[in-house]
């Protein structure tokens, strides 16, 4: 892609953050480059940015739940922003606003598929959040963060309630790791009955029955989300 080609997808993305004449790009194209390909060309990547911009997320994410939830235990608090500020939705976020096609990577990265990996997404979309703070402040940062990506997500109570991905949720943001279930058949074919139960890092954090494999790693997630988090019980 051509450098003007290049400046005008970025100002397209910029728009979304209410950004009409941005004139100083160099923020934005620092934190779309990846350190594969900082390496290569010499220059410094975006890992600075996104160290700042994971911080300047949260932050507006907390300030958002606490107004817009304002009934709820701390708890829950902090499974609805685990669930905001995640990988998988930040990366899912960043697609349908066109980052992979403006992500900086070296030949190596670009060649294996990284302008479509989770965690390379997530954290250009934080780097993103940074540059924007710094450059226009944190209104136009909150004003990104809020209506460019928790304002697509679902915050019912119903999806809150899917315990597994509250789970992965939570494990990711706060223990870097990605839950592993383990299950045993322990039925018969007519009355089918599974076994199941939840590791991070290695350490077992809940078990959990029921009739399919599903119910069950459901289950053995409820009780993983108890332990971690006992003050969202009931």
């Amino acid at each position: 892609m051509s450098g003007e080609a290049y400046r005008r997808r970025l100002r397209r993305v910029l728009r979304t953050a209410e950004v009409r004449r941005a004139t100083d790009l160099m923020p934005f194209e620092m934190a779309l480059m990846h350190q594969s390909y900082a390496k290569e060309q010499g220059c410094d990547s975006n890992e600075r940015m996104e160290f700042l911009g994971d911080s300047v997320l949260g932050c507006i994410t907390a300030e958002w739940l606490y107004a817009r939830f304002c009934d709820e235990p701390e708890g829950l608090l902090t499974l609805r922003k685990a669930a905001i500020v995640n990988d998988a939705q930040l990366a899912r976020t960043a697609r349908r606003l066109g980052f992979p096609a403006l992500i900086r990577l070296g030949t190596g990265m670009l060649a294996a598929g990284g302008s479509e990996n989770t965690s390379i997404l997530a954290d250009a979309f934080e780097a993103f959040v940074a540059a924007l703070y710094l450059r226009y402040g944190m209104e136009k940062a909150r004003g990104f963060v809020v209506g460019a990506h928790i304002a697509h997500l679902d915050h019912s109570a119903e999806a809150l309630l899917d315990a597994k991905t509250r789970l992965q949720h939570y494990a990711q943001e706060h223990l870097r790791a990605t839950p592993i279930y383990r299950e045993v058949s322990r039925g018969t074919p007519q009355h089918p009955a599974f076994k199941s139960r939840v590791s991070v890092k290695g350490k077992i954090l809940g078990r959990g029955d029921g009739p399919s494999k599903k119910s069950a790693q459901q289950a053995a997630a409820a009780a993983a989300l108890l332990t971690l988090l006992p003050s969202s019980a009931g």
